[in-house]
């Protein structure tokens, strides 16, 4: 079965209201659909790279292609793991955790986005408790970080719940503007300090490897 050669595939967490696992390929195009149809407001851009200003078909196919890309450069010293999220059986949006040299430095990096009708419902919060609960219960991390532009106060709302702390800013050219990134930074006690949301996490332990560390580690 292809879950032994990729055990990803059996690696499920769970909110009270949330699933976050790896998409099947139906579901990937579900995820695409949602992409088509909006992740924010025309007159925004939170993202570094503007893939939302593709038209609607193209942003969907490359929601599809960076899903088989990550996969198909998947390595234990630099991995993304693009997690589809679930409400009540239906994809509402995407949760990213990923690292470099995971296995010696011990530091997460996230992103996500969510379909606009599925924003300012509480889930951005439940699926980023998702994967730092991922992060540093199952996965004993140090450190993870984020980032958000100046103007976007929703991811910030987000990550001050989780106990980031802000942690400098960088300088980017985004759609031919200047635009300035704040980065977030969250250790490993100031998560237990903020962790309220119950999480569960279930087939992390054939996927250790597979994050750079051994079984016991």
């Amino acid at each position: 079965m292809l879950i032994d050669h990729w055990p990803l595939l059996g690696l499920h967490l769970a909110t009270p209201r949330l699933e976050l696992r790896l998409p099947t390929d139906r579901e990937l195009a579900q995820l695409a659909d949602l992409a088509a149809e909006g992740v924010h407001q025309p007159d925004r851009m939170p993202f570094l790279v503007p893939w939302t200003d593709l038209p609607p078909a193209e942003r969907a196919r490359s929601v599809v292609q960076h899903h088989w890309l990550c996969r198909g450069n998947w390595s234990p010293g630099d991995w993304a793991l693009n997690l589809a999220v679930f409400e009540n059986g239906r994809v509402v949006g995407l949760q990213t955790i990923a690292a470099r040299d995971f296995a010696v430095l011990r530091e997460v990096t996230t992103a996500s986005w969510l379909g606009v009708r599925h924003q300012r419902q509480g889930i951005g919060t439940e699926m980023r408790a998702a994967v730092l609960h991922l992060a540093f219960a199952g996965l004993d991390a140090l450190e993870a970080t984020s980032g958000a532009f100046e103007h976007n106060a929703s991811s910030f709302a987000v990550s001050r719940k989780h106990g980031y702390e802000l942690d400098g800013v960088d300088r980017h050219v985004v759609r031919g503007g200047p635009v300035t990134n704040r980065r977030l930074r969250l250790t490993r006690d100031r998560w237990e300090a903020h962790a309220e949301v119950p999480v569960s996490v279930s087939g992390l332990a054939p996927c250790r490897s597979m994050f750079g560390l051994s079984a016991g580690a």
